[in-house]
Parts: C-alpha cells; structure tokens; sequence
C-alpha cells in the first residue's frame, strides 16, 4: 500500500489533506517533504479545513510553529527549515507531541534525529511537464502500524 499517487492540481491536493484529517487521530505525526513550491502548506490547508478551522492556514517558515486549537482536533503546523543545524532550543517537540492533536512537520529531514519513530512522511515531487504545471507525485514512508492503517484508509477512499 505504499504505491505512489498522483496530484494534477492544488484543489487535489488540498482533497489529499481533506482526507488525511479525515481518517487523523490524535497524536498523528505526520511529515511533509519536497522543495519550495511542492504543496506542503496546500495539503495542510485541506487537512485544516476538515478539523474546522477558520483562520488562513499559511507557512510557518519565519514562526516555526503556527497552532490551530479551534477545530475537532488541534494542528499544530510546524516548519522546520530554518532549523538546518537541528537546534531544537527553540520550541518544545516533545511538548507538542504529547498534545492530542495532529502535528505537521515541513521539511522534518533537518530534525529527523529527533523526532519518534511511528509517522507518515509524505515525499512531495514537482512534475515539471509544461511552465504552469500543477502536477505532484506524492510517495509515502510510513513507520508503525497505525500510520500504515492511516495512508490505507486515505487511498482507499481517494479511489472512491
């Protein structure tokens, strides 16, 4: 269950993160790979929506941490690209962890180390096939059971 899916629009891809929220339970740590651009911030905002959160979701590069406290579930969007030397000083993961929402993590390879070993880590992949594409290839790394169970549900729901 770990094929590769395809994302031909920011709408899909925002549907992508709909259904991640969908099939979320607390503690969920979800990671989010791929360059500038890739579709990281759009798929939290389709998880954010279906949490029941109002406010705009935006990056959190220059905050590190944005958090959502007002949907069923808390979010808790974090970048961590600033973070390139691994200084975690700064913010309390463990802290975040432990909260019964769902973190995100943008660019999570510069604190890899860090972080516990059950997730999903979704490896966002421009297609670079015409000037405007919009096309994304998104391949999962799942560690645990319950997040192996998580991307089930969400694909099988996708091929509805």
């Amino acid at each position: 269950m770990t094929k590769k899916l395809e994302i031909n629009s920011d709408q899909e891809m925002q549907q992508l993160g709909y259904l991640l929220a969908a099939n979320a339970q607390p503690h969920d740590l979800l990671l989010l790979t791929g360059d500038l651009g890739a579709g990281k911030t759009t798929m939290t905002k389709g998880l954010a929506r279906n949490l029941g959160i109002k406010r705009p979701v935006k990056s959190p590069t220059f905050t590190i941490v944005r958090e959502y406290k007002e949907g069923k579930m808390p979010l808790y969007h974090m970048d961590m690209y600033r973070l390139e030397d691994g200084d975690l000083s700064s913010i309390d993961l463990p802290s975040y962890l432990a909260e019964p929402g769902i973190v995100v993590i943008e660019w999570p390879q510069f604190i890899i180390d860090s972080l516990p070993d059950d997730y999903l880590e979704l490896q966002l992949k421009r297609v670079d096939d015409s000037w405007d594409s919009t096309k994304r290839i998104v391949e999962p790394i799942i560690k645990g059971k319950r997040n192996k169970a998580w991307w089930q549900a969400v694909v099988s729901q996708l091929n509805k």
